[in-house]
């Protein structure tokens, strides 16, 4: 049986025809829609780390700060840098400063409140930064893709109206090629819309946690004891009351 020559066809409407062969517009999308594809990847990717590292910080938060013998020490016991850290520094900085002529007429509940509550804003609108852009990248990148779509059709059929010629071969690889815009922008958005809900509600369950704390901060800083509604993780003592003085910017 003698061999069979095998011949390869080389495509000229796959998307290495659309880089080498297509006009400015369609490869202006091509390259739009490969940057909006790797600014989603990057996004995930850093947002589900920063993740992590906060839900680390929820738990050494949970396990170390509220078994130290004062919040001082507590404070001392996190990572500096950790959100949860930030927020104790803020409460306790709220407490050192109440006593200062700008906040006489403020009593020390809605003081300290003001101050958890912006430093937890804080962190949340951290948290939040880059999923606006997920979304847009869900909502848009179809249009986008459909776009190139409309425009290799649009130049299919002008190619085939001066050509004169409207055979099989001429109509459906010009038309099949441009379709494949449809399919990256698809290809784009998928995923950003996934990575979008996930997100968010992975962040959801972490600004809970930090709510949380906050609330337990403040509660002990005010009244001098943690209000809870579940058994404290870590099963050491609670945290006495740090001097007036004692964080200092």
């Amino acid at each position: 049986m003698g061999n069979q020559a095998v011949s390869t066809v080389n495509n000229p409407y796959g998307l290495t025809g659309i880089l080498n062969s297509g006009d400015i517009v369609a490869q202006g999308v091509v390259l739009l829609l490969l940057l909006m594809s790797l600014m989603s990847w990057y996004i995930i990717l850093t947002k589900l780390w920063d993740q992590r590292r906060l839900k680390k910080s929820a738990r050494a938060a949970e396990k170390q700060f509220w078994s130290a013998p004062s919040v001082k020490d507590g404070v001392e016991r996190l990572k500096k840098g950790d959100n949860f850290r930030a927020v104790a520094e803020d409460g306790l900085r709220a407490v050192s400063h109440h006593e200062g002529r700008l906040t006489d007429r403020i009593d020390m509940h809605e003081w300290v409140t003001m101050s958890l509550q912006r430093s937890v804003d804080q962190v949340n609108s951290n948290m939040s930064k880059g999923l606006g852009f997920l979304a847009t990248v869900g909502s848009s990148a179809p249009f986008v893709g459909l776009f190139g779509t409309v425009w290799g059709v649009m130049n299919a059929l002008i190619a085939i109206g001066l050509a004169g010629q409207a055979s099989i071969d001429k109509v459906a690889g010009p038309v099949g090629g441009a379709l494949i815009m449809t399919a990256l922008g698809l290809f784009v958005a998928v995923p950003a819309v996934w990575g979008y809900n996930w997100l968010l509600g992975r962040n959801k369950v972490l600004q809970d946690a930090l709510r949380n704390f906050a609330g337990d901060l403040h509660a002990f800083l005010v009244s001098g004891a943690r209000v809870s509604t579940g058994p404290e993780m870590g099963g050491g003592a609670r945290p006495t009351a740090a001097p007036a003085a004692a964080v200092r910017k």
